[in-house]
């Protein structure tokens, strides 16, 4: 009786000390959040550890144009999230013995060509098919069924399979054409009766779902222009595009997606076995790096050496993130609808629920709103200010020189709002762009084109030269225009 006694104390304090910790890791991430509103952060967030869902909130705007703000039942895409589904999937169905993760996709589809035939479900689930990343014109370009995958499979294959890891959008729409030609069913109905059903999950799919059109978010790009939603699109052409179909655009709820880790931790969709097979790490995925490629999965590991299963997915205005900390039994779900790097906060929410004196930097306006703000209450003599703030704080992520360029475009042409001295403030970012990336043709070609706009001739002359003598580096649409444009400023000078 004592000790059944002080065995019921000593489990009374741990819960207690446990349920203070988890208010105070709650505190700290919902004034993260909160704060970050302000600079443009909106979306839903669901913290849960060991099965106690710790917060469960929406921030900001889901719709701003109608003023609705984003709840925990907001409805957004998972975006590349997508793939683990149809992971899932094949092995629910490897697990009926309908097929094997070792069978060739020759088993599948008929006429391949003989560099595809011996392709295996392994090496599409894992990335290593040598499939390229995708076909046509984007995630909404209607190819029909046979078309689609006829082009695909005469495409040209990146390297040899099974030899290296290359992400291929389109190896996890073959994955969902097999799903399909195995069980009979469409690829959504499939998932619904075998995943979502089982799940609980009736805020999940891609047209399925009987979804409120104010349940739905709005995506906003760069968090300034507004984008609609996805499910209109797919409700316009009344389906989803092999593009999408397998790989991406399945849309859900940060309620729904816990459904779903509480479902494979409890192995109701899977058995432990296959669900160990789903999340095992097979490749690592960049030279390197330390993260493995699973089965529609990601594999890292903390910096406590705990194994983290994850993936990503967005299309540059929403964005999706999914955390599940294994062994520490934690989870962390993100969804936004106006993605910017400074807004992928699940990692920092990781290190905040375990470093107790780790203090996140606070969220960052995207650069755009940064700049567009900016040079709204500034006059072309502060421009100095403003790359001074540039080159401090956004210089981590500008890693692609079309960050700076797409932005110096957007004011160049005056789009978004109307800028006074557009012209003077684009070269600006410009001529600080081919500082960073001195050796890209195409940057100087842009700045020589604002030079032009603005009638400096001289240095538009300067910056052609420069263009076109990169050009023979790079494979490049732009270098026949640098030159006539080149050839009409020195006949004028």
């Amino acid at each position: 009786m004592k000790e059944t006694i002080l065995l019921l104390l000593i489990t009374t304090a741990l819960n207690a000390q446990i349920a203070v910790e988890n208010t105070i890791i709650k505190e700290k991430i919902d004034n993260y959040l909160s704060q970050g509103v302000a600079k443009g952060f909106s979306g839903s967030v669901l913290v849960a550890r060991q099965g106690e869902i710790i917060l469960h909130k929406g921030y900001g705007m889901a719709d701003k144009e109608n003023k609705i703000p984003y709840k925990i039942t907001t409805v957004s895409t998972i975006g590349s999230v997508t793939k683990q589904f149809t992971a899932t999937a094949i092995l629910k169905l490897e697990e009926l013995n309908q097929l094997k993760v070792t069978d060739s996709i020759s088993k599948f589809f008929d006429t391949l060509p003989d560099d595809k035939k011996d392709i295996t479900i392994h090496q599409l689930l894992t990335h290593t098919s040598g499939l390229t990343d995708g076909i046509g014109n984007g995630d909404f370009d209607d190819i029909p069924t046979k078309r689609f995958f006829k082009t695909l499979f005469a495409t040209k294959l990146l390297h040899q399979p099974g030899s290296k890891y290359f992400y291929s959008n389109a190896g996890y729409s073959v994955l969902a054409r097999i799903i399909e030609v195995v069980s009979g069913n469409d690829y959504e109905v499939f998932l619904m009766a075998h995943l979502f059903i089982p799940a609980r999950m009736n805020h999940t799919g891609y047209l399925i779902p009987n979804w409120e059109k104010e349940d739905i978010a709005n995506g906003y790009a760069r968090n300034l222009i507004h984008m609609g939603t996805l499910i209109e699109r797919y409700q316009k052409q009344n389906k989803v595009t092999w593009n999408l179909k397998g790989n991406g655009g399945i849309h859900s709820t940060t309620g729904d997606m816990y459904k779903w880790y509480r479902a494979l931790k409890a192995n109701t969709i899977l058995s432990q076995a296959m669900f160990k097979k789903l999340t095992t790490s097979y490749v690592l995925e960049y030279e390197g790096g330390s993260s493995y490629y699973a089965y529609g999965w990601a594999i890292y590991h903390s910096d406590r050496n705990t194994k983290i299963i994850s993936h990503n997915g967005g299309n540059g205005v929403f964005f999706h993130d999914y955390l599940y900390l294994l062994e520490e039994d934690v989870v962390i779900i993100l969804f936004t609808n106006a993605s910017s790097r400074e807004v992928e906060v699940a990692w920092p929410i990781e290190k905040m629920i375990f470093n107790e004196s780790y203090k996140p930097e606070p969220i960052k306006n995207n650069l755009f709103n940064l700049t567009f703000d900016f040079i709204k209450s500034h006059n072309i003599k502060q421009s100095d200010e403003l790359i001074s703030v540039i080159k401090s704080d956004y210089t981590k992520i500008l890693r692609s020189p079309n960050q700076l360029n797409g932005l110096g475009y957007r004011i160049l042409k005056n789009e978004i709002i109307e800028v006074k001295d557009n012209v003077k403030w684009a070269i600006e970012l410009f001529k600080l762009n081919t500082e960073r990336f001195p050796e890209n043709g195409n940057l100087w070609d842009s700045l020589g084109e604002a030079y032009t706009k603005n009638n400096q001739s001289k240095e538009a002359i300067k910056s052609y030269k420069r263009a076109i003598e990169l050009a023979d580096k790079e494979d490049c649409d732009w270098c026949e225009s640098s030159r006539k444009a080149l050839k009409k400023l020195q006949y004028k000078n």
